[in-house]
């Protein structure tokens, strides 16, 4: 439970006589040690007073009914409403209905930007929510007690009896939902198994524990891992005829965890605008087609810079050039393209030192792993080639600092790297349960803050949207993801930063005051142009 500053709740439950002030000075000892717990929280588990009337004065300090919420309380099953997934994140319990209103308990009610969201999932359902607040430990007590009953919207079969069953079950019901991952998970008492959708993971099924050794066997046999071994293995699955299913094991406290990567063979190639990727063809020229030097895409893992890489290579691709590719795996194979693929037995250094005998004109190298492959890759781009390639870091500039890193000299830097881009994805609103609405004063001043701060002026009087979720959307508001991006060209006055051995904050400031704009700006046209919204932006940059 939340209140809006420890103190002074503190105060006013003391002031109306519901506690001693010893109490309070205990519940902050407590919250010291505790530091997540909220003074009310630690006022409740110390059995400082009765709870009802102590949640009830919490209630009405903070303007909200306060109720002590109990498996007796609720009168509604919480999964007709939302999904457990909902209801973990937002903290929430519905508890009755009655007439077209729902009661609905929360253990958060201050500043609490979720509230708005459950009040949007339940109008879409024709119900209007009546907010209370209880204690979080009872929260979450009622929700975990309803983990086991494993009720959501993904049917994988788990009363199926076979493993052979079971395990085709689960990896068809992730291919048919859009996982990207699907995590098989032993627990102390259940199999949990989860999807990844749009980058969130979703919970699917608590299977029996006793089921736990024929998962894991059938997983090892169609993966191709030794079934003896208890240590990490990959594998992968190739009995799906249009996926190409990379499985990795890691044993846990309870048993083996499974990822499965579920890989699409013939999958379409985006269009690089349909994935968001900013300006017009004139703009893409700009940075990608480009002759003795690199361009590198940088973004944390899972954030899509592998998909931006196949669009900027089937834009490139045609008759008149050689490309080759050195992935890891080959994901989607493009006509045209010589595509390798690397094993235990080659590196991404070895296969690309044999590549450049091959008289390519451009070369995709999956990711720069490590100074040898850097070494190589800036070779090529300085000996005639346009070279593609990834790297993990977190934005366009940082390229530079984690180029230097792996021993790659400032000359070599400069006079080879061309752009570097920097991407991450957001989700799309879901186009079946999305609420038009105007931006709201706060919005309105971030957004301008953020223009002010870097010289854009954006145009606020159109619209933006609240995402209530529905079925389509699993209840989420978002389907799909488009990417926002930063592009870092490198002028004459970056190359000479890089030269003199400056900072990446001086190469930022420099770079600033060229066409460079950072992440957040993108970011803001993607919302003000109705593809996400302001909470989802903040949600992957924090800007609030």
């Amino acid at each position: 439970m939340d209140s809006r500053k420890s103190q002074p709740i503190g105060v006013e439950l003391v002031k109306r006589g519901i506690v001693k002030q010893k109490d309070i000075e205990n519940a902050l000892q407590y919250q010291k040690e505790h530091p997540r717990k909220k003074l009310g929280d630690i006022l409740y588990i110390l059995n400082a007073c009765e709870p009802t009337t102590l949640i009830e004065a919490i209630g009405d300090i903070l303007g909200e009914k306060g109720i002590i919420l109990t498996n007796n309380t609720i009168k509604v099953k919480l999964t007709d409403y939302f999904s457990l997934d909902v209801a973990q994140k937002n903290k929430v319990i519905p508890f009755e209905v009655s007439a077209g209103k729902i009661k609905v308990c929360f253990a958060n009610t201050v500043n609490n930007n979720n509230m708005n969201s459950v009040k949007l999932l339940l109008l879409n359902k024709g119900l209007v929510m009546d907010s209370y607040i209880t204690f979080e430990s009872d929260i979450e007590r009622i929700l975990k007690s309803m983990e086991g009953e494993a009720t959501t919207d993904f049917d994988v079969g788990e009363n199926n009896d076979t493993a052979i069953g079971l395990v085709d079950s689960i990896i068809k019901t992730g291919i048919k939902r859009r996982a990207s991952d699907i995590h098989i998970e032993p627990m102390a008492e259940q199999v949990r198994v989860r999807y990844r959708i749009d980058g969130e993971l979703f919970t699917a099924a608590k299977i029996k524990k006793e089921k736990q050794q024929q998962i894991i066997g059938r997983l090892k046999a169609i993966s191709n891992m030794h079934q003896e071994k208890q240590e990490a293995q990959d594998g992968r699955i190739l009995t799906y005829e249009d996926y190409n299913i990379r499985v990795s094991s890691q044993p846990n406290v309870y048993g083996e965890k499974f990822v499965l990567r579920l890989l699409k063979k013939n999958s379409n190639i985006r269009d690089i605008f349909d994935l968001g990727f900013p300006g017009d063809e004139e703009n893409l020229k700009k940075s990608i087609q480009k002759k003795n030097s690199i361009t590198i895409i940088a973004a944390p893992t899972g954030e899509g810079k592998t998909t931006t890489l196949y669009s900027i290579m089937d834009y490139l691709n045609s008759p008149e050039i050689n490309i080759t590719t050195i992935e890891d795996p080959v994901e989607i194979r493009i006509p045209g393209l010589n595509q390798i693929e690397i094993d235990n037995k080659s590196s991404f250094s070895s296969s690309l030192r044999t590549v450049l005998r091959q008289d390519p004109d451009i070369i995709l190298v999956g990711e720069i792993r490590d100074t040898e492959t850097g070494e190589i890759a800036i070779q090529a781009g300085q000996t005639g080639h346009y070279v593609l390639s990834t790297i993990h870091t977190i934005d366009s500039i940082e390229v530079v600092t984690r180029l230097r890193k792996m021993g790659l000299s400032d000359y070599d830097i400069s006079s080879t790297l061309a752009t570097s881009i920097s991407q991450r994805l957001v989700r799309r609103v879901c186009p079946k349960c999305c609420k038009e609405r105007k931006f709201n004063e706060k919005e309105k001043k971030l957004i301008t803050a953020m223009g002010q701060k870097y010289d854009v002026d954006f145009d606020l009087n159109g619209v933006t949207y609240d995402t209530p979720g529905c079925k389509y959307c699993n209840n989420t508001g978002f389907y799909d993801r488009i990417g926002i991006f930063e592009i870092l060209d490198l002028t004459d006055e970056v190359k000479e930063a890089i030269m003199s051995g400056k900072s990446s904050l001086e190469i930022r400031k420099i770079a600033l005051q060229q066409s460079y704009k950072p992440l957040v700006i993108d970011g803001i046209k993607k919302v003000i142009n109705g593809y996400t919204t302001l909470e989802e932006l903040n949600r992957q940059l924090l800007i609030f």
